[in-house]
Formats: structure tokens, sequence, C-alpha cells
């Protein structure tokens, strides 16, 4: 019968030895620098900082990036290679918001792209306008 009370007394315990439950950490946690907990940033996009354009926002909430990466080719070409081939002009604007409305395939592969028929035209464009503007000719 003592055992059964034992028990999770025992399990308790390493519990919260094995977590540090110590009144030693705290000290130890104040007296060190702020070097030692800096985050570490390396996979966070330089632009994180900056606010989103209309055509991120709208990116975000269609399934872009299921198939495009802002910097590497995934399924699809990736946003700043589309920028490099396509000048940012309004003859391009209009011509890729057709093709994120109808799909298609050929220009970058085997692999079609979906038709999106649920974004408007001008929500298209802000969304090409912002992939034309990753272009490092910009």
């Amino acid at each position: 019968m003592k055992k059964r009370y034992l028990a999770p007394f025992v399990l308790s315990a390493l519990f919260f030895a094995a977590c540090g439950g110590g009144s030693n950490s705290g000290e130890q946690q104040a007296g060190t620098t702020e070097t030692e907990h800096a985050a570490d940033n390396s996979m966070v996009s330089p632009n994180a900082d900056k606010p989103m354009t209309k055509g991120q926002e709208l990116m975000a909430q269609q399934d872009c990036k299921t198939c495009h990466k802002e910097e590497m080719k995934l399924v699809g070409p990736s946003f700043k290679d589309i920028a490099g081939k396509y000048p940012n002009n309004n003859e391009n604007v209009d011509k890729l918001a057709d093709k994120i409305i109808k799909g298609g395939s050929g220009n970058w592969g085997e692999v079609a792209m979906l038709p999106h028929s649920n974004i408007s035209k001008d929500d298209a464009k802000e969304m090409v306008k912002y992939i034309l503007s990753l272009s490092s000719a910009n």
C-alpha cells in the first residue's frame, strides 16, 4: 500500500529535478549577458521588418507558396527568377495577371500552373507587381 503513494512522489521529484526546478537556476540566468541569449535570425527574411505590400498580403491568402518560393525554385520558378525574366511594365503585369487567373504551362517547364479563377484581375495585378518588384535590377 505504501508503494502506491510513494511512486507518484518519487516520479514528481525526478520530473522537477530534470526540469531544473532548483532555485539556483534563476540566479544563474540573471547573471548571463544579453549576447548569450541573442536570437538567431539566420533563417529570417531580410525584409521581415518591412510592412507587407498589398500584393504580399494577397499572396499570403492564396496557395502561391505551395509551388513558389522567393529565392528558390520549387515546383514552379522562384519569384526572383520571374522578376528577372519579365521587365516591370504594364504589359507584363497584365500578361502575368492573366496567367495567374487562367493558369498555363510551357514557359518554365512541363508542370502546369493551376488556374486561380477565384482571384480578381486587380488582385492578380497587385500580386504580379510585388513579384516583379523583387528583381535585382530594381
